[in-house]
């Protein structure tokens, strides 16, 4: 089986994936046009997140049998267009939800201790303490929004930091244990101090967290997003701050993370935000360590090669 690699991945996969029998072409610079033409000799297609397999470029892969996403979010595909061809898609939650859930839990407790803040003033010379003070994690009820791998990996963090953990998700059920209590959205908005974003991008969650939604917090709460910036707008997270509805926000991800295609809005929204001590921002990097690069490679390949054993040991191929 014929597989393209589209995006940069850590080197180890081509190694793995030879060992499996695959034929790998590795093309990280391929352009969009490039791939439209080469598209159709592949079986198999991985991307990161660079590249999207929208319906127009997929109808071109005529021999595809398998797309696989190094990664957790699938925003980049036409899941639709692959369910309806029976074509496999894989994707490594799996690889970088530890990643994510310790960048989560470092990101509040920065945030708490102004660590960034403090940093700052300390190389200026400036050595203030009471301005530094900091806040405990320890106490809070910390509501965790999607309870799939980035969400289950982050509650398990927060054991031993005395705090009460709620977790809410649409799709889940049964989940609650001594550590989590399973929650509906309605009581974590009655509950939470903080809220840990865990969800995918899907028509379902895009805007979802509005003034409006916010405002139905019981009370200020801090915001971590390591999720997908479309889940809540620059200008929203303005408003809900200077309203004190948020008393801050960790943010790894933004609506749009290309500052050279800004819209003038999202420039002024993105200038405010950036002014803003309570805000924390990371370049979208939560799952992006050095061992998640390589574990992600480890787990799409023992996806595929599961799928695939009997074809691959077939004398087609």
């Amino acid at each position: 089986m014929k597989v393209l690699i589209c995006d940069e991945m850590h080197a180890s996969i081509t190694a793995l994936l030879e060992k499996e029998g695959f034929e790998v072409t590795y093309s990280p610079a391929i352009s969009r046009a490039q791939l439209l033409k080469e598209v159709a000799n592949y079986e198999g297609i991985i991307i990161r997140s660079k590249t999207p397999l929208d319906r127009s470029l997929l109808e071109k892969a005529t021999r595809l049998k398998f797309v696989a996403r190094a990664g957790a979010g699938l925003d980049l595909l036409d899941v639709d267009y692959l369910h309806e061809k029976k074509v496999k898609l894989f994707h490594a939650a799996k690889g970088n939800r530890d990643a994510v859930a310790e960048h989560a839990l470092g990101g509040i407790l920065a945030l708490f201790n102004r660590l960034a803040v403090a940093d700052q003033e300390v190389r200026r010379g400036v050595w203030n303490r009471e301005a530094n003070r900091g806040i405990e994690l320890k106490g809070k009820t910390v509501g965790i929004f999607g309870y799939g791998n980035m969400g289950k990996a982050f509650a398990k963090r927060l054991e031993g930091f005395g705090v009460k953990v709620m977790a809410y998700d649409k799709y889940l059920s049964g989940f609650g244990n001594k550590q989590v209590q399973e929650s509906t959205w309605k009581k974590i908005k009655a509950k939470a101090d903080v809220l840990s974003i865990h969800v995918p991008l899907t028509p379902e969650t895009r805007d979802f967290l509005t003034l409006d939604e916010l405002k139905e917090f019981a009370k200020p709460i801090w915001l971590i997003n390591t999720a997908r910036g479309e889940l809540i707008r620059m200008s929203t997270l303005n408003q809900a701050l200077d309203q004190g509805i948020l008393r801050g926000a960790v943010l790894d991800v933004l609506e749009n993370e290309k500052f050279d295609r800004f819209s003038s809005e999202q420039q002024k929204e993105f200038e405010s935000l950036s002014r803003r001590e309570n805000v924390l921002f990371t370049p979208h990097v939560a799952g992006w360590t050095t061992e998640s690069y390589q574990k992600i490679n480890e787990v799409l390949v023992k996806q595929i090669k599961k799928s695939f054993k009997k074809m691959l040991s077939s004398s087609n191929y």
